[in-house]
């Protein structure tokens, strides 16, 4: 993003006075408690339902883009070697896809350098929807949050769209813009390169700067506006209430394009801006904390992202995509079980475990197979902790985790909670077991974790003793489905 708070992001056209169905809001479930326990053929109808987008594959993008920075002096910016190598990167990615890719030279750019124009076939050419970026960062760092996030959700989204191959309503364009950072040049440099009749054919134009803050928000370019419609759809369905992107206004790609009297919107995670108290209520995070802490800094690499925000930014911008161009619907569910090694037979990967608490010893059997999780039993005061990362994908009816709990315990009371297990998602307490739970053999729970769809959360489970008498938690067959 250019100047002290915004970087530039990506965009997507819109077609002004078009009415946009809004997503039902899911419901929001209680936390429950221990005693509540190459390319296919054009898409059919039936299968016109905005895609979900893989968060590990934007990821992966990141990581590119950092390994470029990395391997040409640590940055990304305009007319650089490392500005070069992205471009190339990118427009690799789209030829193999089967988009038609052209390069355009800013010649009035600070760093003299090209925009990345890239064209999906299909659709009238005078009906255009447009996704673009900006590819460049600033000298200071790698650039992955400003703004390899917005890069990388536009790139990911375009190849989804090639490998779907729908039978679209618009055309789609996709760009990414040089010299952002120094005054949003190449944009400007295209939208005055366009014609009168050209700068017609675009419909709306969708701008996503720094999509992924580590502190993030959840803020809309216009967001009352026609144009923001399904962009807002999208966040409401998971009853993000989104805000206006006041940090960002005359900051980024969209600037010229809405002066040219194109309509426009975007997404936004925030800059060097602070989050509010109220934000930080309804959003999560850290009250007068910025939204990025690394905006324009060295540290601003692939730890300074946040994977949940990024992943409702890529998820948003398909559904707009559909929306405007294909006529789908609400995200298709990739359903599905989304822990990895819930069995504990595959060794720790890909958990993180307190030492030994994954283990084949013999003191308590597995539920299935020869491993498992086994939580405390020493009788003196102590913590342990198993977590996993997981995904949960976005447009799913139902969410589950379930897993198999046994507890033994050398408690003799009837009333008092002294030992306990504590299951969480992120920083919520799905439920809580105790001494108090104690039972025979494995007794299996479930836990309704449909609040989390569309998010990136630590699934953690958390056993603490006090200081006498011992109770064993031992879990097994851990698994979260969505369907």
């Amino acid at each position: 993003m250019r100047g002290r708070t915004l970087s530039a992001g990506i965009a997507l056209a819109v077609f002004a006075g078009m009415t946009v169905p809004l997503v039902a809001q899911p419901a929001t479930a209680s936390p429950p408690t221990a005693t509540t326990v190459t390319r296919p053929i054009a898409a059919s109808a039936a299968a016109l339902a905005a895609p979900d987008i893989s968060i590990t594959n934007v990821q992966a993008h990141l990581t590119q883009f950092n390994a470029i920075a990395t391997s040409n002096g640590g940055n990304r910016r305009a007319g650089s070697a490392g500005y070069t190598a992205s471009l190339n990167y990118v427009k690799t990615r789209l030829q193999s896809a089967g988009y038609t890719v052209s390069e355009q030279y800013c010649s009035s750019c600070r760093y003299p350098s090209n925009n990345l124009i890239a064209e999906w076939p299909g659709g009238p050419a005078d009906q255009v929807v447009m996704f673009g970026a900006h590819l460049d960062g600033v000298s200071a760092g790698p650039g992955i949050n400003d703004n390899a996030t917005g890069s990388s959700t536009l790139l990911e989204n375009a190849l989804v769209l090639a490998a779907q191959n729908p039978t679209t309503t618009k055309r789609v364009r996709f760009a990414w813009w040089t010299d952002e950072e120094q005054g949003l040049n190449g944009s400007r440099f295209y939208v005055n390169s366009l014609s009168a009749t050209q700068r017609g054919y675009i419909k709306g134009y969708y701008n996503f700067d720094m999509v992924g803050s580590t502190n993030g928000g959840y803020f809309i370019n216009r967001v009352t506006s026609t144009t923001a419609a399904p962009l807002k759809a999208y966040w409401d369905s998971l009853g993000l209430q989104p805000e206006e992107n006041v940090e960002g206004q005359g900051r980024s790609d969209d600037y010229y394009f809405q002066q040219a009297g194109i309509p426009t919107s975007g997404y936004a995670a925030g800059a060097s801006a602070r989050k509010t108290s109220a934000q930080a209520a309804k959003w999560g995070g850290t009250a007068n904390s910025a939204y990025d802490p690394c905006y324009h800094r060295s540290c601003d690499t692939t730890a300074n992202v946040s994977a949940t925000v990024l992943n409702r930014a890529a998820d948003g911008v398909a559904y707009a995509l559909w929306q405007l161009a294909v006529g789908g619907g609400t995200p298709t569910c990739t359903g599905g079980q989304v822990v990895g090694n819930g069995g504990f037979e595959s060794g720790t990967t890909p958990w993180t475990a307190s030492s030994g608490v994954i283990t084949n010893a013999s003191g308590q059997p597995a539920r299935t197979g020869s491993y498992k999780a086994w939580l405390n039993g020493f009788g003196t005061t102590r913590t342990e902790s198993l977590s996993q990362s997981v995904t949960l994908p976005a447009g799913c009816s139902t969410y589950t985790l379930s897993f198999w709990l046994h507890i033994d315990t050398a408690e003799t009371t009837s009333s008092t909670a002294y030992d306990r297990l504590s299951v969480q998602a992120g920083s919520t307490t799905l439920a809580t077991y105790s001494n108090l739970n104690a039972a025979t053999g494995y007794v299996q729970r479930s836990l309704n974790v449909a609040a989390f769809a569309g998010q990136t959360v630590t699934l953690r489970f958390t056993g603490t003793e006090d200081s006498s008498l011992q109770t064993t938690f031992v879990i097994d067959d851990v698994t979260l489905q969505a369907s």
